[in-house]
């Protein structure tokens, strides 16, 4: 019969195997919450403190009653909304003719995507501004050819500029992903499917689009948490009336020193972010599967 040291033995055992993952997730669990729970807990904090003293919603009411925070949250969803879409279909095309359409240099085309990828954004909107800005290349030549005082190019300083620079800097980020998965994707379904008679369209839809669709999920919802929170694109693009949650934030915490308001507008783009990301992932679920279905 077995002693009772050599039963709790393998007790003991059993406990310790059971908190072992415990023991690893503690210290990653602790450095997140010190160095992004804590701060959020303070800014959350603020927006509920008006310069009145005492917490209360008023931060929050006021805000939601102003003319401009609605326009600069109607700003901030169309511009992110529009952005992603144009990244998808870009970077999905430019993919697709990286990967499957053989010229000289697309390796190293392929290559300058993960170089691009560490480019400042305020980099991209100042080389458009060179190219498309008032005094740039485009409005340049114009004046030189027709002598006319001013140029015909300034839509770089109206939304449609900033939905440009969004587009130009972020689509990129959809590729990369898509370029890795494409070179995972079997050739021999796609040779098998042209020598059925398979056109390109039918093939990219049936046999192409269900493989890239995890990528395109991984690219879109990074490029749409990153455009509903930049904030370089839109302060160096200049554009007149063009005022996004992230430039309300700086404007009301280092203009106009409103700190309770700014930490509000901060809350306000979280949550936007949370919202929109999960609506776009859900979507994107009932698309695979309808992408798969249509594959099968």
């Amino acid at each position: 019969m077995a002693s009772a040291r050599e039963t709790a033995a393998p007790v003991r055992s059993n406990r310790g195997a059971a908190l072992r993952p415990w023991a690893w997730a503690l210290p990653p669990l602790a450095a997140l919450a010190l160095f992004f729970g804590y701060p959020l807990y303070l800014v959350a904090k603020q927006s509920f403190a008006p310069d009145t003293g005492g917490h209360s919603t008023a931060v929050y009411r006021h805000l939601f009653a102003q003319e401009s925070f609605r326009k600069a949250l109607w700003n901030t969803v169309w511009i992110a909304c529009a952005s992603t879409a144009g990244c998808l279909l870009l970077g999905f095309f430019l993919a697709l003719v990286i990967a499957f359409v053989p010229f000289p240099g697309s390796r190293a085309l392929g290559r300058f995507v993960d170089v691009f990828l560490a480019f400042p954004s305020f980099l991209i909107t100042l080389a458009l501004l060179f190219v498309y800005g008032t005094v740039g290349m485009a409005n340049g030549l114009w004046t030189d050819v027709t002598g006319a005082a001013t140029g015909p190019v300034d839509f770089l300083r109206t939304p449609w500029g900033v939905l440009l620079a969004e587009i130009t800097y972020f689509t990129p980020f959809v590729m990369r992903p898509l370029l890795a998965a494409f070179t995972r994707l079997d050739t021999a379904q796609i040779e098998a499917a042209s020598s059925l008679g398979a056109r390109a369209p039918r093939i990219v839809r049936q046999v192409v689009l269900p493989e890239a669709v995890p990528a395109l999920a991984a690219g879109g919802s990074l490029v749409l948490v990153l455009c509903l929170n930049e904030f370089g694109i839109v302060l160096f693009t200049g554009a007149k009336g063009v005022t996004t949650l992230p430039l309300m934030v700086y404007s009301k915490a280092i203009l106009d020193g409103d700190y309770p308001g700014a930490c509000a507008v901060a809350m306000v783009c979280v949550v936007l972010s949370v919202t929109l990301y999960a609506l776009y992932r859900a979507a994107l679920a009932r698309a695979t599967g309808g992408a798969r279905r249509a594959g099968a």
